[in-house]
């Protein structure tokens, strides 16, 4: 499985007792030692490489499966059924999804309540975010480019495709969340004016509603259909450019998580886990990147959250 941010990994060695045990890996020897415990230890689904170094293991390379044995791309194995399908057909390849968000807009700069509003545009600051995020992704081949209609991500994508021939294409299931009359207000004034449903919109958002309309359950409907839409289309790495809320329920939705808090789990550490994996636990900033591996199955494996290093400086990715 990836990890949450790139540039952090745990030490190859934390790896090797729990695939030694599944009998999953043949130890190559290198030519200064292994020890004969571990190079009796062969398996038929893999081939790791070890090459010592003064202080400790280092280089350590693990070849996938072939896709009919690991239904995940990368090292993970037996993850069949770990995840539900996004599509519930399959596909005719694996797949690769960046999603980004879009950059800062005016109403973001004034801490307002933005919503599906159209009124909120991106800035100049933002604008620059977009560039960084296009600079940032020059050594990425995408086949398409998804989007929000609504101004400030369409601008962000505007950006990003910049110069490119592949489609760019906006889809409605791909709009943030409709937050009626809250849209346009300063965070501060709603918290006054209304209290108890922006106090549920800030704390308990599966629950927050007006007239009967729950915006954030009906945000989980519409990520699913997105969802759908981009994995069927044609081509193996896709770029996608959207908000936050959308970007949250994108990544439930392909990790199984609901927009609730879950309290009939016997486990108390699964209890644990899907508590603190409801809606708000999960941020993204402007401009930041999400990447997830789909397999033919349209199973989703988080790869990557919320990578920031190419606003900072002038890191460029390639996955």
């Amino acid at each position: 499985m990836g990890y949450a941010s790139l540039g952090t990994q745990p030490s190859p060695a934390a790896f090797l007792p729990s695939l030694l045990a599944r009998g999953r890996l043949h130890l190559r020897p290198s030519p200064l030692h292994v020890s004969p415990h571990l190079r009796k230890r062969t398996g038929k689904l893999g081939v790791l490489t070890i090459k010592a170094a003064h202080s400790g293991m280092s280089n350590v390379s693990v070849e996938s499966p072939p896709d009919n044995e690991a239904s995940v791309t990368g090292a993970a194995y037996s993850f069949s059924g770990a995840t539900t399908s996004l599509t519930n057909e399959i596909l005719t390849s694996s797949k690769k999804i960046t999603l980004v968000r879009h950059g800062l807009s005016t109403w973001n700069a004034e801490s307002r309540v933005q919503g599906s509003s159209n009124l909120s545009v991106l800035t100049e600051t933002g604008g620059k975010q977009a560039e960084k995020c296009r600079a940032a992704l020059t050594n990425m081949k995408f086949n398409v480019c998804f989007s929000s209609p609504i101004s400030r991500a369409k601008s962000t994508a505007k950006i990003i495709w910049k110069g490119k021939e592949e489609p760019l294409i906006f889809l409605d299931s791909l709009k943030e969340a409709h937050l009626f009359f809250l849209e346009g207000m300063t965070n501060a004034d709603a918290k006054r004016e209304y209290p108890e449903l922006y106090t549920r919109w800030r704390e308990d958002p599966a629950n927050f509603h007006v007239n009967g309309i729950y915006p954030i359950r009906k945000l989980w409907g519409t990520s699913r259909e997105a969802w759908k839409e981009i994995l069927l289309t044609p081509g193996e790495n896709l770029l996608v450019v959207t908000h936050k809320s959308i970007l949250r329920a994108l990544i439930c939705t392909a990790l199984g998580l609901p927009p609730e808090r879950i309290s009939n789990i016997s486990s108390s550490f699964l209890k644990t886990v899907s508590e603190s994996c409801r809606f708000r636990s999960i941020d993204v900033n402007n401009g930041g990147m999400c990447v997830f591996t789909v397999n033919k199955r349209g199973e989703a494996i988080l790869q990557a959250l919320n990578m920031t290093a190419h606003m900072y400086s002038d890191h460029t990715y390639q996955y």
